[in-house]
């Protein structure tokens, strides 16, 4: 009881200096079911015509297409990062490596290089190997910026797991590929889900590799569907339609987010010895 009372004034103050946020979420979610008067600020009726591109494509195009395409390139991204984190974690957590050090320093460093200045170098890989413009180039990209983070969250996870767990299914004569599957998975096994999660999240709102490296309309995802609806009419525009959309976009997120938030909170606690 006493803890409790203890935390209040801290509860408090997070509702205070939260108040401005959670009011202006509920003036866009408020706003994408509702009209108002020109000049008022309360809406005055409810409507479902903000929402009309879900069913009716010539109002702002073809947004399920965008959105299965952000969808291929989040799964996708979770398909590369998480089977070869785990694999590559388990290496560098549990084996004698040679420049072991050197090897986890150069992840740490790959990690924190900005990938925008990675383009230029990408651009001419992609147009030499013919991926250039293709949803797979941009998979490839991806996924390849984002394995450093995985392997290292992953190499987290295998340091926190007993070394007598795995010790005594060696000496129980198994081998050691059915010791990781059997015995080491299962123990990760939060670090695998968060990582999912997290690839997925990653994925889903990438922007700048669709935008650069796969330019055509056919490889369009939301994000990029999303800036260019803001560019197609300056003048006039329906902003409660984009903000619909918006909303739209980012309900994938918010979902995920309110199930795995625990997830995603371990997933930090990963990587964290040498």
């Amino acid at each position: 009881m006493t803890k409790n009372f203890a935390i209040f004034p801290l509860i408090i103050l997070l509702t205070i200096v939260s108040l401005p946020i959670a009011v202006m979420y509920g003036f866009l979610i408020l706003d994408t079911f509702t009209d108002a008067p020109p000049g008022e600020l309360w809406p005055d009726r409810f409507t479902l015509a903000h929402w009309r591109f879900l069913w009716d494509p010539s109002v702002v195009g073809n947004v399920w297409k965008a959105a299965g395409n952000s969808l291929i390139l989040a799964v996708s991204i979770i398909v590369i990062v998480v089977p070869i984190s785990s694999l590559a974690g388990y290496a560098v957590s549990r084996l004698n490596l040679p420049f072991r050090r050197f090897f986890l320093a150069g992840i740490m460093v790959m990690h924190a290089f900005p990938a925008v200045t990675l383009l230029i170098g990408v651009f001419f890989v992609l147009k030499f190997t013919g991926l250039y413009n293709t949803m797979i180039g941009v998979i490839l990209v991806k996924g390849s910026l984002m394995l450093p983070f995985g392997i290292w969250i992953m190499k987290g996870f295998y340091d926190a797991v007993p070394w007598e767990i795995e010790m005594a299914g060696v000496q129980d004569g198994a081998s050691r590929l059915t010791v990781f599957r059997r015995l080491i998975l299962p123990q990760v096994k939060p670090g695998l889900v968060a990582l999912s999660v997290f690839a997925f999240l990653d994925g889903w709102g990438e922007y700048l590799l669709p935008r650069i490296l796969a330019p055509g309309s056919d490889m369009e995802v939301l994000s990029v569907f999303l800036n260019e609806l803001v560019q197609a009419d300056q003048l006039g525009y329906d902003f409660n339609l984009f903000k619909s959309v918006g909303v739209f976009y980012t309900l994938p997120v918010i979902i995920l987010f309110v199930l795995f938030q625990n997830r995603l909170m371990n997933i930090f606690g990963g990587g964290t010895k040498g």
